[in-house]
């Protein structure tokens, strides 16, 4: 459903609703603003295509998306990305493999994907979510310090020179970026009004003042850098798409895909515990894919759910979309009126809200009670993940966690089916407690107790193959599988013909409707032969004495 629809049914686009988000919408606003420009910086690109990412998404995910909360735009979570892509592809690549992206977004919104992306697992997404935290921190020394530009294709290469260059740091810049970061921490926690104040907008004001008053020439600035933000509104520009320029771009293309979803939902979902609202994820990654395909082609970058403006959103009073789109014209106002304030804005008071968003990115605290905590193989995923993401590459992070998760549940889950063969004493209790004989002395009884999965088809066979020499019935029983995949059936398949080989009679009892309808359509039921496929262990008396 439609976070704008959604909205309209429950009564909150009514006027009496109308303040309280309009007032939350313009705070959302202003602390967009600093935000969208250094993640923007960050990202390789310039300060106004961060904006008007934040202005297109901002629109675009609070009537289209799933929640009629979020609060969408560029964030720390991409930087690692986009910043890859536009060195390798340019800018250009990087709109391309935006749009891309949000083709992928829309097509598993209407395939109803949803769901399957929350099934991520908690380690695997706080290692990654770590990792760009460092990455994003370590990426910022340069203009937190104001060191000169340093060489290094790897992280460590970096991290190496940039150690190296720590004592060539500017001390006008270093100034005006601990004066920053002490106002982005501290504003919170100052008496009176002024602890309502954004922390970042404070930071940025002041250190912005002080630079504009004093004039340092070695401090880099937005104007400086990239020159004056441009006042109005992007045009529509259709960046060049050829087929080669598609297939080059594919891998970025999902690995923004799969970070935008990840992340959206992520916010979502926490706006959702903190508003006891709830989302639609499916109409959430479809107003996610419509944001970033339109955003690169009015010149701007990947966007998703942004869980510290959203979060903002909620705490302000905002219940509606209508906060969302207020979000977006405040920037537009702004964008309009007062672009070219933005030329004396310092990069080092930038780096100093990045600083913070890296911190709280990381989760210090949620990673360092799962390494206490969590069990061992979950502790391996994490450090796995967490390392990976930050000296190799965040989408071989992700999908070597996700493997490794995956493989310590196919394992635990092999370990929980059981397949054992029923002792006589065993089966005479259960048959007498049903009023029945025992079982003649030539039938085997076996048990399989769990799903029948690749995983546990070779515990299977292993029993069955060594059953007792003188049983000439064996009897399968499965009232305890709920499910069957193609390797258990082909296992079973195996089984029956081999016992079939030796003159040994087998039948299978108490199976569901859906294991049944699985083993007709393989031709199973057909090769165990008609009176093989019993309902309990009654008619398998009737038909073997």
């Amino acid at each position: 459903m439609l976070a704008i629809v959604d909205a309209y049914r429950s009564g909150l686009l009514a006027r009496r609703h109308w303040a309280k988000n309009i007032g939350a919408g313009l705070i959302v606003g202003v602390v967009a603003l600093p935000l969208a420009m250094a993640f923007a910086i960050a990202s390789g690109v310039k300060p106004e295509q961060g904006i008007y990412t934040a202005i297109i998404a901002g629109i675009i995910v609070s009537v289209f998306g799933g929640s009629r909360i979020q609060i969408a735009g560029p964030t720390g979570a991409f930087i690692v990305i986009l910043a890859g892509i536009v060195a390798e592809h340019g800018v250009v690549g990087l709109q391309v493999a935006t749009l891309m992206a949000g083709v992928i977004l829309l097509l598993l919104g209407l395939a109803r994907m949803g769901a399957v992306l929350k099934f991520i697992p908690a380690p695997v997404i706080a290692g990654f979510t770590a990792g760009i935290g460092v990455v994003i921190w370590v990426g910022q020394w340069k203009d937190f310090f104001g060191l000169p530009e340093v060489q290094g294709g790897h992280f460590h290469e970096t991290l190496w020179a940039l150690v190296q260059a720590l004592p060539q740091f500017d001390m006008a810049t270093t100034a005006l970026a601990v004066l920053a970061l002490a106002l982005v921490i501290y504003t919170p926690r100052l008496p009176g009004v002024i602890s309502r104040l954004p922390g970042p907008l404070v930071a940025l004001i002041i250190v912005t003042l002080i630079q504009a008053a004093i004039g340092f020439e070695s401090v880099a600035t937005i104007g400086s850098r990239y020159g004056e933000i441009p006042r109005g509104l992007p045009t529509l520009e259709v960046p060049e798409i050829t087929l080669s320029r598609l297939v080059e771009l594919i891998g970025p293309a999902f690995a923004i895909a799969m970070l935008g979803a990840i992340e959206s939902l992520l916010s979502a979902a926490v706006a959702d515990r903190m508003a006891g609202t709830r989302h639609h994820s499916n109409q959430e990654l479809v107003g996610q894919g419509l944001a970033n395909i339109v955003a690169p082609l009015f010149g701007g970058i990947a966007a998703t759910g942004a869980i510290a403006r959203t979060a903002t959103n909620v705490r302000n009073g905002g219940n509606s979309p209508i906060a969302g789109i207020v979000h977006a014209l405040c920037l537009i106002f702004i964008l309009l009126f007062l672009a070219p304030l933005a030329a004396n804005i310092p990069l080092a008071a930038l780096a100093a809200i990045l600083f913070v968003v890296a911190w709280n990115m990381s989760d210090v605290r949620q990673v360092l009670r799962l390494l206490k905590g969590a069990p061992r193989p979950d502790v391996i995923v994490l450090v796995v993940t967490f390392l990976l993401t930050v000296f190799v590459d965040l989408v071989v992070a992700v999908n070597i966690g996700v493997v490794l998760a995956m493989l310590h549940f196919l394992m635990n889950m092999s370990a929980s089916v059981v397949v054992r063969p029923q002792e006589k004493i065993e089966l005479q209790r259960e048959l007498a407690a049903q009023g029945l004989d025992g079982m003649p002395s030539d039938v085997m009884v076996y048990s399989i107790e769990g799903p029948f999965f690749f995983a546990a088809a070779e515990t299977f066979e292993q029993v069955l193959t060594h059953k007792q020499s003188d049983a000439k019935v064996v009897v399968i029983r499965l009232r305890y599988v709920p499910f069957i995949d193609a390797t258990g059936l082909q296992t079973l398949e195996d089984v029956v013909q081999q016992l079939q080989a030796q003159g040994v009679r087998v039948i299978f009892t108490e199976m569901n409707d859906r294991v049944a309808r699985k083993m007709r359509r393989i031709g199973l039921l057909k090769r165990l032969g008609e009176g093989n496929v019993l309902r309990n262990l009654a008619e398998v008396i009737t038909r073997t004495e």
